[in-house]
């Protein structure tokens, strides 16, 4: 029999990232989610454990994990990080070889238990847990034809759609699922589980990154690469867009939902922001693409200055990319405080401004009567910059030159990244002159859509296998492109 065990308190203050979200102290965009898969390995829990962990920069709001010992269930889901959801006697109780694990940051569904992934339903043929990354797109509508023909939801989470299109099927499980994500629209990335199987599937675009890696005879799945390295695991390949992976008794099988028609593309946001340094994606390494894009932005729009910092944690490589091109020295003069939380009190604007510092630090013996050239990954709102550009000064900075390795990013994003509302975006009404004002910096400049694409592409522009989805940075670049710049498809977003 499935069963389930549940924090007492949900929103008395006892997690780490309770009342996160747009009002927080910084307006980054938030990470979508990660997954985890294990098939056929006996401490299938305690790897997903280590996965989920190394994963737990893609989503700190909620954490849960599903284990099947071929024969029933066994999972736990609670708000907070893995840490905290999980202890030695929970772990003890999640015994099997086929295991399913997620971290959350809500793009689509209320931030609570009830959301938090994976989603555990009974269907005719057992049991079913479902976690995915991403978004579909479609699912309102969807939901709405199923509630009008009897289903009846549990949660407001996007995801539940795809088990209900699954459980409704006559056919078998296989065909059921094809059938269900020929139906939905989105990015996504998904692990699906019965009792003695394990489903994974890509979008058709592949927007959602998701890795395959073996560890002995056991398959693993990760959102990054970094959660394979974590336990040990050898990197096989990336999921292919459209694909249809299918582990049962007999082993892998290879199948797809929908035939190759795009070229990959992979949100570019990954590359910039989302990925941990130490991750590969489509053969690149994340902390080495980033100094390339920091290397191409001093390239484009270098400025005399005394050194460069980075805004930690995110661009910090471009950082060192910006330094070493130009010759200015990279010093660390920016310090992030670790152990905040992402927002440790609710407090009044004019406390808000302040309570940055408690976040951030400028290192006053580093900025103090230095000309600083700030490299930062991107701008939402413009708030947090403005703030960092403050502290700077306040430290003792002369002049504070903002460098930003992406282009201005200007529509929302649809498909698993939480995104403000297109007015809020500060680049979708403001030019960078305006911006520069905003922020109160004494110049600002963005890198190029061409030289992101370059930077990502490096050395392996002419055979790279892969392609971005640069739609949310520049009106100019509204499609799916290669990395020759060459328009493949329309974009879907």
């Amino acid at each position: 029999m499935s069963h389930e065990v549940t924090p007492q308190t949900l929103w008395t203050g006892d997690y780490y990232n309770e009342g996160s979200g747009k009002d927080g102290l910084f307006d980054k965009l938030k990470e979508e989610c990660g997954v985890f898969g294990v098939y056929g390995h006996p401490d299938a829990a305690s790897l997903s454990y280590y996965g989920l962990h190394a994963l737990q920069h893609r989503g700190e709001e909620s954490a849960g994990m599903c284990v099947s010992d071929r024969e029933e269930f066994h999972y736990h889901r609670g708000m907070g990080l893995v840490k905290e959801v999980f202890d030695k006697d929970m772990m003890a109780s999640l015994t099997g070889d086929i295991s399913i694990g997620h971290v959350r940051y809500s793009t689509s569904g209320d931030s609570k238990l009830t959301n938090a992934q994976p989603l555990v339903f009974k269907y005719r043929d057992g049991d079913l847990a479902v976690a995915t990354n991403g978004n579909i797109v479609n699912a309102p509508q969807i939901r709405r034809e199923l509630e009008e023909g009897g289903s009846i939801f549990q949660t407001t989470s996007d995801t539940e759609v795809i088990a209900h299109l699954i459980a409704r099927s006559s056919k078998d499980l296989v065909s059921a699922a094809k059938d269900a994500f020929n139906r939905i629209v989105g990015g996504y990335a998904f692990l699906i589980m019965t009792n003695d199987r394990l489903l994974v599937a890509s979008d058709p675009h592949g927007l959602r990154p998701l890795t395959m890696g073996k560890l002995g005879e056991a398959y693993i799945f990760a959102s990054e690469t970094c959660a394979l390295e974590t336990i040990g695991a050898e990197l096989i390949r990336d999921i292919e867009p459209g694909e249809l992976l299918i582990l049962d008794k007999d082993g892998l099988h290879e199948d797809r939902f929908e035939e190759k028609k795009h070229r990959k593309s992979l949100c570019a946001m990954e590359y910039i922001y989302f990925a941990r340094p130490d991750s590969d994606m489509n053969g690149s390494n994340q902390h080495a693409a980033r100094k390339r894009m920091g290397s191409r932005m001093a390239i484009e729009s270098f400025v005399d200055a005394d050194i460069v910092t980075g805004v930690p944690d995110s661009s910090i490589s471009a950082a060192i990319g910006y330094a070493e091109q130009t010759g200015i020295p990279y010093e660390m003069g920016l310090i992030k405080n670790k152990y905040t939380g992402r927002t440790f009190i609710q407090p009044s604007q004019e406390l808000r401004e302040q309570g940055v510092k408690m976040k951030l630090s400028a290192v006053r013996r580093v900025v103090e009567g230095q000309r600083v050239v700030m490299i930062d990954d991107s701008i939402v709102r413009g708030t947090t910059s403005r703030r960092i550009v403050n502290l700077l000064r306040e430290a003792g900075a002369v002049e504070v030159h903002v460098r930003i390795t992406s282009p201005p990013f200007k529509n929302p994003c649809f498909y698993g990244i939480d995104t403000p509302d297109r007015r809020e975006l500060i680049a979708s009404s403001k030019s960078v002159e305006e911006i520069c004002r905003e922020i109160n910096a004494d110049s600002l400049a963005f890198l190029s859509p061409e030289g992101l694409i370059t930077a990502i592409a490096g050395n392996n522009a002419d055979d790279y296998k892969g392609g971005l989805c640069l739609a949310c940075f520049d009106n100019d670049y509204p499609t799916h492109l290669d990395f020759n710049g060459e328009e493949k498809f329309g974009c879907s977003c």
